[in-house]
């Protein structure tokens, strides 16, 4: 037995080992060992790694032969363009090299790969799309068709690939398994664009032609796969450190739940391979070859399949060979389809029982001898077989430990047919220097590393170890290669898991919240605490100490509907600022807490969505349509110093902003800075903070960075009682009495014509929302309402009464009446205008004045908004009461609404509110491309704060 040693200043660990596919493989180091046809795909073999496919000082492990090139090549290592009709490529992965590069090849094949894992950590797949330039991570080819993505990184693989991916994410919090006291470089491969320029050597290392270079996932330092051996392995988060969530500060016990419910990511139904969607048949095409329709001549296509799950799933591989292959090249081509590097020696190919030879053992496992064009009694050999491995009376197995600082990767020991997991456990301890501590500390985790989810399974005392080997083997071989085996501390991992649950009736008591939740879902009292109780909101949050019952909740809280409204279930993490040893959070770190609005700027949200969830920590990006603001200012209520980034319209802008009033008492960041992206059709608190008349798809790089040398800046925000009188009877009436209520103010309020455009515009949007997806569509649509009032007339100074600090004001002959806190209205019209008046101040947005506006009309609106005439000045002041003396609509910062007769008290409350405006921006030299987002190839700054 051998341990192998760990490299001190490695992200991952150099080395590869021989096959261990052969029962008389002999143990192997980790590091130093050179092998062609790459090391066994036994449970965790192999060396770590830090990120997808990063170098190692080793041989990759590839099947290199040389090839006739019969089209334009591009080598993966250089990027450089193969002259010549002669290229090296590698059978299972498809990696294409010049001669001359063939030795500085650090890049594992793809056949390795799961065994390079550092961490294993599950992906999340979105939908399938179409994404242009990008490369499959498994078979190496352009993704010409619909592909799939993860949401988190930068993978990109065909749909029929996603059972191969590795398990290789980002790491976004600690989990309770392994910890990590250094944060290092999650490199990946082939997401460069042409003109990427080498960290190290300064030369391009990125290509859209091929997969060529690596990025690192957090702080976008760019560089060769040779170069980036040369680098430290400890990532600094780049430009962005200041901004992003370090994940050692975030802890989520995340068993029984997915990566997307982690995540808060909607879950898309994702066909599974096999399913009906890539073949009829539902066959997988295999991946080296990606061979389709008819064969050549002189060829024919069999199904593969790897186990007995696949043959319940009816999920095969296709290999297509010769008539005449003999038996070995056949088998040989068969490992290849599912990546699998073992020695062909220790397999063979089954012919696939058909329902009649179920029962006929003899018959369902004969094996392959000849090939496929021989014939017995008449009959061709079956077209569909199955991939068995032989069996063996003892093998080389890796373990791991699942602690850090062992100064091993692993150490390898020889299982036999007397070997269980506590013998095990017993044998590997002194390998590791634990032997003092005795073998009931310890126990063996089975690990399987799918990439859609990670499981991990305690393995009993007395489990007969080869006996489990073998059953895995027979299950799925590709199952096996993702299959790892840890020696761990038998401590017990105490369950508290949080819920959010939205969508209750507010006002209630904690009593009543934890009745409520009893009646409704049956929450057992011993394992369920209500934590936090957000009344006003209508919100709780649980801790649940039992991961079983907290997966129950989760589930049974999403399908339930309470006084009939849906509720809402978040899981959510928890945010670490302080250690035992040490602050987790850097001093200068200030996290920024995005909210994004995927329903405002059309698909744009979307995109941004999972734009800023790759450039940041995902935990610290909430989907507004999903629980609201609260879940985000719940999760960063411990936050020393954090700022916030709105993606939307000026409604969602002050969405986010009463919520961020409501919990203020609550946070320990009372008064974080706010950033706008704008997504609405107006945007004008936007357009006053610099940051645009609308989002037309910046590189969200650049919108962090300009978030990052934003100014702070202070806004009033106001309060609005409605206090509405019993309403008038008669046909003529538009509204019932409503009960007094309280909304927040940060742009303007409208009475009369412009609240009755926007109720117009608002109720023809909730009739058909699909068409509200563009700015320049909207703007068309308040045009068509707008002519349609044109001659109508209310005569707004007859129904209403107005009193501005206690005194009465008369009002001229008006349509509008509007208070307006910024310098921009109505998609950046100035309202008030720039003349100056010696009866009122000179506005701003932080004095503790509102300006009252009147409009004549349609007409008169128009005017203003073409900057042909300002509106009626009427009055300033820091206290109005309008008395309504009808049903007249209202709107409040752009979100309308018809107010009964009653009174409107406008009145400056609490403090200001602190926004962030853009930075004015100098002239940009020529530089580095806008992606290059480590330290050393930082974007241009702007102006200093």
């Amino acid at each position: 037995m051998a341990a192998a040693a760990e490299p001190g200043a490695r992200g991952w660990l150099g080395g590869v080992s021989p096959r261990s596919g052969s029962p008389t493989s002999s143990p192997e180091l980790g590091a130093g060992s050179r092998s062609r046809s790459g090391p066994g795909s036994g449970p965790g073999s192999g060396p770590e790694r830090s990120g997808a496919r990063p170098p190692g000082p080793a041989a990759p492990s590839h099947s290199f032969r040389k090839v006739t090139l019969t089209k334009p090549t591009f080598c993966h290592l250089c990027s450089d363009f193969i002259w010549g009709l002669a290229g090296i490529l590698c059978d299972v992965c498809n990696f294409m090299s010049h001669e001359k590069c063939l030795k500085h090849v650090k890049t594992p094949c793809t056949s390795v790969a799961p065994s390079l894992v550092r961490v294993p950590v599950a992906h999340c797949f979105g939908p399938r799309g179409l994404y242009k330039r990008r490369f499959c991570s498994v078979c190496r080819k352009g993704l010409e068709a619909l592909g799939l993505r993860c949401e988190v990184c930068e993978l990109h693989v065909h749909p029929d690939c996603v059972p191969f991916a590795c398990s290789d994410c980002r790491q976004c919090h600690q989990d309770g398994h392994r910890e990590h006291d250094a944060h290092l470089h999650h490199w990946r491969e082939g997401t460069l664009p042409s003109g990427a320029r080498c960290e190290l050597c300064r030369k391009t290392c990125g290509s859209s032609d091929v997969p060529a270079g690596v990025r690192c996932e957090w702080c976008g330092v760019q560089a060769h796969s040779v170069c980036s051996a040369a680098l430290a392995p400890e990532c600094t988060f780049g430009r962005l450190r200041t901004l992003v969530l370090p994940p050692a500060c975030v802890r989520l016990l995340s068993r029984n739940f997915s990566k997307m419910h982690c995540f808060r990511i909607p879950e898309i139904a994702v066909p599974e391979p096999g399913d009906g969607e890539d073949s009829a048949d539902g066959s997988v095409p295999a991946g080296p070859g990606r061979e389709v329709g008819a064969p050549e001549s002189g060829k024919q296509t069999l199904k593969i399949f790897d186990g007995s799950d696949a043959m319940q799933r009816n999920h095969f591989r296709t290999v297509t060979v010769p008539h005449l292959a003999r038996s070995q090249e056949v088998l040989e081509a068969a490992l290849r389809a599912y990546y699998i590097p073992e020695d062909p020696q220790g397999f063979q190919l089954q012919a696939l029982p058909t329902p009649a030879q179920l029962g006929d053992t003899v018959a369902a496992g004969k094996a392959w001898s000849a090939g496929p064009a021989e014939e017995e009694g008449g009959r061709a050999a079956p077209q569909a077989w199955v991939l068995r491995a032989l069996p063996r009376t003892q093998e080389i197995l890796k373990i791991y430990p699942a602690w850090l600082k062992v100064g091993v990767a692993y150490v390898s020991i020889r299982v036999t047919p007397q070997s269980t997991a506590r013998s095990v456990v017993l044998e590997v301890l002194p390998l590791l220097g634990r032997q003092a501590e005795g073998v009931a500390g310890f126990q063996l985790v089975e690990v399987l590393m799918g990439s859609r989810q990670v499981q991990r399974t305690v393995l009993a005392d007395e489990e007969p170890l080869l006996d489990r080997l073998r059953e895995i083997r027979q299950m799925s071989l590709r199952q096996m290669s993702q299959t790892r085996f840890y020696v761990a501390e038998s401590r017990v991992l105490a369950p508290r898991v949080s819920l959010f649950v939205g969508g209750l009736p507010p006002g209630l008591s904690p009593q009543e919240y934890r009745s409520l939740l009893d009646e409704a879902v049956a929450s057992k009292a011993a394992l369920v605490t209500v934590s936090h109780v957000y009344s006003a909101q209508g919100a709780v949050v649980l801790d649940v100490a039992c991961f079983a019952e907290a997966e129950r909740l989760y589930m049974l809280v999403r399908d339930t509907a309470v006084r009939g409204r849906p509720l809402t279930a978040l899981v959510l993490p928890e945010v670490l600022v302080s250690g035992a040893k040490h602050t987790k959070l850097a001093p200068d770190c200030r996290p920024l807490l995005v909210f994004v609005n995927p329903r405002s700027g059309g698909l744009k949200g979307r995109d941004l969505l999972c734009s800023f969830r790759k450039l940041l920590n995902p935990h610290q990006v909430f989907e507004l349509t999903n629980g609201g603001p609260l879940p985000g200012f719940h999760v960063f209520s411990r936050v020393p110093s954090f700022r916030v980034l709105v993606c939307g319209g000026d409604g969602t802008v002050g969405w986010v902003l009463a919520a961020l009033e409501d919990m203020r008492h609550r946070l320990a960041c009372p008064q974080p800075a706010v950033a706008i992206l704008p997504l609405g059709t107006g945007n004008d608190l936007g357009r006053v903070l610099r940051w645009g008349a609308g989002y037309s798809g910046e590189d969200p790089f650049s919108v962090l960075l300009s978030v990052d040398e934003a100014d702070a800046v202070l806004v009033d925000r106001w309060t609005i009682l409605l206090d509405a009188h019993e309403a008038a009877g008669g046909e003529d009436s538009e509204a019932e009495a409503e009960p007094p209520k309280i909304v927040q103010m940060s742009n303007y309020c409208g009475i009369g014509i412009d609240a009755e455009l926007s109720l117009d515009f608002h109720q023809a949007r909730e009739e058909e929302p699909g068409k509200f997806t563009s700015r320049f569509h909207n703007k068309g649509v308040y045009v068509r309402v707008g002519l349609q009032k044109i001659s109508h007339s209310r005569g707004l100074h007859r129904a209403l009464r107005l009193q501005v600090e206690q005194q009465e004001v008369e009002l001229p002959s008006i349509e509008g009446l509007i208070f307006i806190n910024i310098p921009s209205w109505g998609s950046g019209a100035d309202l008030w205008g720039s003349d100056s008046d010696s009866r009122f101040e000179k506005p701003r947005m932080d004095d503790g004045l509102l300006e009252v506006v009147g409009v004549t009309g349609v007409v008169h609106m128009g005017q203003v908004q073409s900057g042909l005439r300002s509106g009626i000045r009427i009055a300033q002041g820091s206290y109005f009461r309008v008395t309504l003396l009808k049903a007249t609509p209202v709107q409040v910062d752009g979100e309308p609404w018809v107010q009964a007769p009653g009174h409107l008290i406008i009145s400056a409350v609490g403090p200001k509110v602190h926004m962030l405006r853009k930075a004015k921006q100098k002239p940009r030299k020529a530089g580095p491309p806008k992606d290059a987002r480590a330290d050393g190839a930082l974007a241009p700054k702007g102006d200093p704060k």
